[in-house]
């Protein structure tokens, strides 16, 4: 496949030439650049390649530009399976009888998608529901195309040094954990009811309810949501409808999962975000979920509060903060680069700019620092652009930045009042009380050893066995050279002596000298320059 689309010189750097025919490739798909060629090939593999490439396009700290640009451009296409193939997954899951668990059926579905048909219902109460319904056999064709993608990165890391620095493993390894949690439908509607808990008390944020006894691993059966998708025409002319008010709904309700929270919607698309008169929202499609610690909160903070006031060496060290602990990071120098990123589109209007987009560029900023970013700091990057497309759409001169500030200084606030810092210092405690309790203890057994006398502190050089080899070489040569110099002198100091034996008109005992000196000088030599 990818040899067929201009890739053969890639398939054979991994050692996989003797598989692909001469006539693999045309001429006129070897001229398009390799990122295309590269999109081009996961079109054609499937769903499991298709989302391993939207993946790499949410990651612009692992791949280049280009690339990101070409896996942004991928679609999923999906064709509608016939209702006997969705069936089988029914009677599988929810019995032979399933039928009878619904008064209707609709078996026409109302949505498709790489892992999933949707179809309408109205349970025995006369409740709307829809059914998410997994493709039959979708697993087994994911866990197939994974282990190829496994394959494939191995050999790259393998085969091509100029991919090591991406780690293409551990990027399968990302995509792995998170197609295992979409194609688990129960993980699903339990990330359906955490959102509907967390929205109880906003009467004009509606999640669905969740039917626990009809949803499995592989059916979801949830109520259906009677609004307008924002993708619909016609969504924002519903009676008493706003659309600022629809835009500060949703931002407020995104703040509120990423701040207050800590658990946002990964995927918030217009398809997923419905619109109700007067001004209420309701959101769907609960599978690619964000978890954010407290640490990454306050650092969302502090990263937002920086970028509104342009102080990039706040907005760097928010990111060295975050990252791996390295040595390398030049501060100042990242803070610069940053600016030089950021600075020519402060102050613009969401019609002109997208911040997500720019910090997720300055992710890869941070990534070319030696920086490792988190993957749930990429998410809400990710998140980021999907809330501005959403605004685009409802109000294109909106200033995003301007009204999340209003947000994160009330989010900033609510982290100095009391009761947090009364869970913050209870917490605290607690967790140091052991230490308290052995300090006096470990403090008592420290200062016996150090006026023990047997009390030896040993430290340790970096360098230093270096250091002690080539001190230890250059005493060997020194030697060596002290034996050739004395079995010169000798040889000829006992050349012009008479002797009873001689050799090529000399006294043996010289030349068997000379001949010594020559090997260990020899021998001297070779090893002088395997050592250097």
């Amino acid at each position: 496949m990818f040899a067929r689309h201009g890739l053969k010189n890639l398939v054979e750097k991994i050692n996989l030439g003797k598989f692909v025919s001469s006539e693999s490739s045309t001429e006129e798909k070897e001229q398009l650049s390799l990122p295309r060629r590269l999109r081009l090939s996961f079109e054609e593999l499937g769903p499991t390649f298709v989302k391993f490439g939207q993946l790499l396009a949410s990651r612009p700290d692992l791949i280049p530009d280009d690339y990101l640009e070409e896996m942004s451009l991928l679609h999923d296409q999906v064709q509608t399976l016939d209702f006997k193939t969705i069936e089988a997954v029914l009677i599988s899951d929810l019995g032979v009888q399933w039928r009878s668990k619904f008064s209707s059926f609709d078996e026409i579905p109302i949505g498709s998608a790489s892992i999933a048909q949707v179809h309408k219902a109205t349970l025995l109460d006369g409740k709307s529901v829809v059914l998410k319904v997994q493709r039959p056999g979708i697993v087994h064709t994911i866990n197939d195309d994974l282990n190829v993608l496994y394959f494939i990165a191995e050999m790259l890391e393998k085969y091509i040094p100029e991919v090591r620095p991406f780690n293409p493993v551990a990027m399968v390894d990302e995509y792995f954990k998170t197609l295992e949690l979409e194609t688990n439908f129960v993980v699903e509607a339990n990330n359906i009811r955490k959102f509907k808990e967390n929205f109880k008390k906003e009467e004009k944020v509606l999640i669905p309810e969740v039917y626990f006894d009809l949803t499995t691993e592989r059916v979801l059966v949830m109520q259906m949501l009677d609004g307008k998708r924002l993708s619909q025409e016609g969504a924002l002319q519903q009676p008493g409808v706003q659309a600022e008010e629809i835009v500060k709904l949703g931002l407020r309700s995104y703040l509120k999962m990423v701040f207050m929270d800590g658990f946002f919607h990964g995927d918030l698309h217009a398809g997923n975000f419905f619109i109700f008169p007067d001004n209420k929202i309701g959101l769907i499609d609960f599978g690619v979920v964000g978890r954010l610690n407290h640490k990454t909160q306050t650092s969302i903070v502090n990263m937002l509060l920086a970028l509104s006031k342009e102080d990039y060496l706040r907005l760097a060290y928010e990111y060295v903060d975050l990252a791996p602990f390295s040595e390398t990071v030049n501060v100042d120098l990242f803070a610069k680069e940053l600016q030089a990123l950021i600075s020519p589109y402060f102050g613009l209007t969401m019609k002109h700019m997208n911040v997500g987009k720019i910090l997720m560029s300055s992710s890869s900023v941070a990534a070319e620092h030696g920086l490792s970013v988190p993957a749930e700091l990429m998410m809400f990057f990710k998140s980021i652009v999907s809330i501005e497309g959403l605004g685009q759409r409802i109000v294109p001169d909106f200033d995003f930045l301007q009204y999340t500030l209003t947000m994160v200084n009330e989010v900033a606030q609510s982290q100095f009042q009391p009761t947090r810092f009364v869970d913050e210092a209870t917490l605290l405690f607690r967790e140091s009380r052991g230490f308290l309790n052995s300090l006096p203890r470990q403090l008592n057994m420290m200062l016996r050893r150090i006026n023990s006398p047997d009390y030896r502190s040993r430290v340790e050089v970096q360098g230093f066995e270096d250091l002690r080899r080539s001190v230890e070489v250059s005493f060997n040569l020194l030697f060596l050279g002290i034996i050739i110099a004395s079995l010169i002198i000798s040889s000829s100091l006992i050349y012009p002596m008479q002797t009873i034996y001689t050799t090529a008109g000399m006294p043996t005992i010289s030349l068997v000298g000379y001949i010594l000196a020559f090997l260990l000088g020899g021998a001297a030599f070779i090893n002088y320059i395997k050592k250097s």
